[in-house]
C-alpha cells in the first residue's frame, strides 16, 4: 500500500513537472517573441533620436529673460477645468499669475455650483488680479473635464462678443499645474506656424511616495525627451497632454462646429464621451490640415520649459489614472479616430495603442519567472528534468537580456540627465513596479471597456489631489529660473 501511494505520487510529480515544461516553453516562445518585437520597436525610435542629435536636426532651443518678459504678439486664454480641487487650486492660480505678467492673459477657471470649496480658494488666491475669470458652470458637479472646458470656450467666446476682443491662443492646464515663467512666450512663438503647440510635462520626484509616484519621472522624461521629439520631427500628429497645451483659436471654432455637425455633446470643440479628450485634440488639428508641434525649450538657467506637477502617489490612484488613459486611447480612438494613411502614422498609432497587449505581454513574463523558479526548485530537489530550451530560444533569450540592459541604460541615461544620478538609479529599481502598475491598468482598462460595449456608461475616474509643488518650495521666479 505503501509502495502504490509512492508511486501515485511520483506520477502527480512527474505530471506536474511535464506541465510545468509545457507552460515554459509556451511562455518563452509568445513572451520572447513580442518583447523583440517591442525592443526593435523602441530601438528604431532610439535611432531615429539619435540620429536627430548627430545631425543637429534636433538643436537644444533656448529662449531668453528678454523674450519672457516680452510682450505677447496676441491674447492668450488659459482653461483650467476644477472639481473639488480646493487643495491645490490657490497655489495653482498664485503661481501662474505670479509667473505670468503678461497683461494679454486672462485666465478662464471653470467651477460647479455645488463646489464652495474650490470657488473659495480660488477667489482668495486671485486678490483683485482682474486677469482671472472664475466661470461657474449652470450643471452640477462633477461632469467631465471636457464638459468643464466646453463651458469655459462659450465664457471666452462671449467676452470676446462683448469686447471685441480676440484671442489669438488658447492654452489648456489641470487644477494641480505648476506652470514656468517662459510658457506663454514659447508657445506664443510657435503658434504662428502650427495649430497645436504641446511642451513636455515634467513630474516631480516625491519624497513621501518615490516608488509609485516616482515611477512617472522617467516615464514621462523618456517620452518627452524622446518619443516627441522624434513624433516632432516626422511631422506626424503630437497628441496633446492636456496641460502645457496651446491651440490656435481659430481652430477651436472649426472643432466646435464639427461637432455640432456629428451631433456630439453641445457643440463644444472638446469631446465629452471621450476619456483622452486632450489625446484626441493633437489629431483633430491634424486632420483639420494643420500642424501640431512639440517644442523642448530649457530658460538661460538650464531649467526645462515644462509644467511640473505631483502625480498620483499610491498604488490604486496611479492604476485607476493609467486604466482611464488606456482605455481612452487604445479602445475609444481606435473606434473615434480609426488609424492612419501613412507608415509613420501608422507606426506611431500601434506604438500608442500597444499597451494592452503589452500589459499581458508583461504578464506572461512574470508568470514565466515564477514557472522557472518552480523548475529550479525542483532541479534542486534532483528531481530529473529534461534538458533546457532549444538554442533557438536560448538566442531569443540572450536578445532579450541585451534589449534589456539597452532600456536599462537609456532610461538611467534620460532620467539622470533631467533628475541626477539619483533618481537615475531609482529608475532601474522601478523598473518592476511600472510594469506592476502596466499590468493591473490594461487589466482594469480592458474591463472597463467591455463593459461599455454591453451598454455602461463610460465613467471619468478623476484623479485626486492634495498636494503642489509650489507649496513645497519649488516655485519658479518669473525670472525664469528655478529657486
Amino acid at each position: 500500500m505503501q509502495e502504490r501511494n509512492f508511486v501515485q505520487a511520483g506520477d502527480t510529480i512527474g505530471h506536474a513537472i511535464t506541465a510545468l515544461q509545457f507552460m515554459e516553453r509556451e511562455l518563452l516562445l509568445f513572451a520572447t517573441f513580442w518583447f523583440i518585437i517591442g525592443a526593435l520597436d523602441d530601438l528604431a525610435i532610439d535611432v531615429c533620436w539619435l540620429w536627430l542629435r548627430l545631425t543637429g536636426r534636433s538643436p537644444a532651443l533656448g529662449i531668453s529673460r528678454a523674450e519672457v518678459a516680452g510682450r505677447l504678439e496676441g491674447r492668450i486664454a488659459v482653461l483650467i477645468a476644477a472639481w473639488q480641487e480646493g487643495a491645490v487650486i490657490g497655489h495653482t492660480i498664485r503661481h501662474a499669475l505670479g509667473a505670468w505678467p503678461q497683461p494679454e492673459l486672462t485666465l478662464y477657471l471653470g467651477c460647479y455650483r455645488n463646489d464652495p470649496g474650490t470657488i473659495a480658494a480660488a477667489m482668495a488666491a486671485a486678490g483683485n488680479d482682474p486677469r482671472l475669470r472664475i466661470v461657474i458652470h449652470e450643471r452640477a458637479g462633477p461632469t467631465t473635464k471636457a464638459d468643464c472646458l466646453n463651458r469655459l470656450y462659450r465664457a471666452l467666446a462671449e467676452d470676446e462678443r462683448r469686447t471685441d476682443q480676440r484671442f489669438r491662443t488658447v492654452v489648456i492646464h489641470d487644477a494641480e499645474d505648476m506652470v514656468h515663467p517662459a510658457e506663454l512666450a514659447v508657445i506664443d512663438r510657435a503658434i504662428g506656424s502650427a495649430g497645436l503647440v504641446q511642451l513636455p510635462v515634467r513630474p516631480e520626484p516625491q519624497p513621501r511616495s518615490p516608488w509609485i509616484g516616482g515611477h512617472y519621472c522617467e516615464e514621462f522624461t523618456e517620452a518627452h525627451a524622446k518619443l516627441l521629439v522624434v513624433r516632432d520631427a516626422l511631422r506626424v500628429p503630437v497628441p496633446a497632454a492636456g496641460v502645457g497645451c496651446g491651440i490656435a483659436r481659430d481652430l477651436l471654432d472649426l472643432l466646435a462646429a464639427r461637432r455640432l455637425r456629428e451631433g456630439e455633446g453641445d457643440g463644444g470643440p472638446f469631446s465629452t464621451t471621450c476619456l483622452t479628450e486632450d489625446y484626441e485634440l493633437g489629431y483633430l488639428v491634424w486632420r483639420e490640415g494643420r500642424r501640431t508641434r512639440f517644442i523642448r525649450v530649457r530658460d538661460e538657467d538650464g531649467e526645462l520649459v515644462a509644467t511640473r506637477a505631483y502625480f498620483p502617489a499610491s498604488l490604486e490612484a496611479a492604476v485607476r489614472q493609467k486604466a482611464r488613459w488606456i482605455h481612452g486611447i487604445a479602445f475609444q480612438e481606435w473606434e473615434r479616430l480609426g488609424w492612419g494613411t501613412r507608415l509613420a502614422d501608422l507606426w506611431m498609432t500601434l506604438r500608442d495603442r500597444r499597451e494592452p497587449f503589452s500589459a499581458l505581454v508583461l504578464a506572461s513574463g512574470y508568470v514565466l519567472v515564477l514557472v522557472e523558479l518552480l523548475l529550479a526548485l525542483a532541479r534542486l530537489a534532483q528531481i530529473d528534468i529534461p534538458p533546457r530550451p532549444s538554442p533557438a530560444l536560448q538566442v531569443m533569450l540572450g536578445i532579450c537580456a541585451g534589449a534589456l540592459v539597452w532600456r536599462a541604460a537609456a532610461r538611467f541615461a534620460f532620467t539622470t540627465h533631467e533628475y541626477g544620478p539619483g533618481e537615475g538609479l531609482r529608475a532601474l529599481l522601478r523598473i518592476p513596479v511600472a510594469n506592476v502598475i502596466a499590468i493591473i491598468a490594461g487589466r482594469r482598462a480592458l474591463a472597463t471597456y467591455v463593459r461599455t460595449l454591453l451598454g455602461e456608461t463610460v465613467r471619468w475616474d478623476k484623479t485626486e489631489h492634495t498636494r503642489h509643488p509650489a507649496a513645497d518650495g519649488l516655485a519658479m521666479l518669473p525670472s525664469g529660473g528655478a529657486r
